[in-house]
């Protein structure tokens, strides 16, 4: 699936963050100056997902968001479960309403 130039540079910044660190969407539209929205159409669209790793991006209010393109609300909570499971794996601990455990996992450090 080809991708739009907007979407590869989102992509390479996401590529950036290591493993049991999270950033947000409005982090990431910072840094391209960008906005959340449009850096979550991206991430709704990541053909390469889990290798580009969208699931590393959450709400600036440190909740868990969405992931595949549904929120929460989804009558089967699905793809939140499986972005949970990803986070979990890499020791991301969100508390049972979703939201982010320990604050010292955000990461902003991105070279664009």
């Amino acid at each position: 699936m080809p991708v739009t130039e907007y979407q590869e540079r989102v992509y390479t910044l996401l590529c950036q963050i290591p493993s049991g660190r999270i950033t947000s969407y409005k982090s990431l539209a910072d840094a391209l100056h960008s906005s959340p929205r449009a850096i979550g159409g991206a991430l709704r669209n990541n053909p390469f997902a889990p290798e580009v790793p969208c699931h590393r991006c959450i709400a600036a209010t440190g909740y868990v968001g969405g992931f595949q393109g549904d929120w929460q609300k989804a009558p089967s909570r699905q793809n939140m479960e499986k972005k949970l499971e990803l986070l979990r794996g890499e020791g991301v601990r969100f508390d049972g309403k979703g939201m982010l455990v320990d604050r010292g996992r955000w990461w902003s450090e991105f070279e664009v």
